[in-house]
């Protein structure tokens, strides 16, 4: 991956990263020039550049695969289309109470489906304040969903773009910003912008839902930051509208791009937590309740990217968590 500065005001955090990455210990990191820009990739300028040669790509459709392979050999149990509409402590004095020492825990489908259990771990994405809510916890922070559209380089344009080529990340905002992103199947996806979307499952451009919709924009949070941010989120909504808008974006890293060497791709959902200061939050947030109900309960409430890539370090951090507060 090459990190790239392509305007001056961009190379004190550019280093700033380097720094970090030392830090971190990532392996074999440095500083570049323009001139060694263009050595790895020919097509793309910039003033300085963050090289990290062990960054590397995988079809995470098969990691996510291998992961529920593994879960369910060592004995758990995956079930899909469970709606969770609520979650309870059994009853004394009823049928529920069976195993209710063992497993106090009930949490239940829209299809009156029951899973008894002595803890509950969640990391529910989009729906992550909404669970939250109903097993009586926080609700903040909310989320907000924004949808990030993707272009793709046409197959006969694909030999400008090596590697992955990333800006220099803004720290007003968590979102990736545009980058160059090159797939296992051989194509490279451009992108993505950051709008709000309708709906919380809103791929579509069109997709909309009105409670999705009165959730986000009745949030007094998103507000403070829609007039914080006013020029940027209108810019943001003018690219995802006009083609040649975003591509004057990949333009600034590779000039020979052009709006003919590009088409409209694939967009995904970004469930971006926001606090009721209009503040992104682009960290971990942990958190239960009290009582006996909000005790056996750890939310994971934001897993901003890179969630994916570093799946394996966050679930390390997510199991320690639960060692420390469930006592186990």
């Amino acid at each position: 991956k090459l990190i790239v500065a392509v305007q001056q005001d961009e190379i004190p955090r550019l280093k700033a990263l380097y720094e970090r990455g030392l830090q971190n210990n990532v392996p074999g990191l440095k500083l570049i020039g323009a001139k060694e820009i263009q050595a790895k990739e020919p097509f793309c300028r910039g003033l300085m550049a963050l090289d990290s040669p062990y960054t590397g790509i995988v079809n995470y459709k098969q990691v996510a695969q291998s992961y529920a392979e593994d879960f369910q050999e060592a004995g758990g149990t995956i079930l899909t289309d469970f709606e969770v509409t609520n979650v309870e402590m059994a009853k004394e004095g009823s049928s529920e109470m069976e195993d209710g020492l063992k497993y106090p825990l009930i949490v239940r489908s829209s299809k009156g489906e029951e899973i008894c259990c002595r803890h509950e771990v969640t990391c529910a994405g989009l729906h992550s304040d909404r669970l939250s809510e109903i097993s009586g916890c926080s609700p903040e922070p909310r989320i907000v969903p924004f949808r990030g559209d993707y272009l793709v380089l046409k197959p006969e344009k694909c030999y400008m773009v090596k590697g992955n080529i990333y800006p220099v990340p803004n720290p007003r905002f968590p979102f990736l910003g545009f980058h160059f992103t090159p797939r296992m199947d051989g194509s490279v996806w451009l992108g993505p912008n950051a709008v709000l979307a309708f709906k919380r499952e809103g791929y579509k451009l069109f997709d909309f839902s009105t409670g999705d919709f009165l959730d986000a924009v009745m949030y007094s949070g998103l507000w403070k930051l829609v007039l914080r941010n006013l020029s940027y989120g209108l810019g943001e909504m003018y690219r995802a509208c006009f083609l040649s808008a975003q591509v004057k974006e990949l333009q600034k890293f590779i000039p020979e791009v052009t709006v003919n060497d590009v088409l409209r791709g694939p967009s995904g959902v970004r469930a971006q937590a926001l606090d009721s200061d209009g503040n992104l939050v682009d960290d971990f947030v942990f958190d239960g309740g009290s009582g006996d109900l909000g005790s056996r309960i750890l939310h994971v409430r934001n897993a901003p990217s890179p969630a994916a890539t570093s799946s394996l370090a966050i679930a390390k951090m997510i199991a320690d968590e639960v060692k420390r507060r469930f006592e186990l």
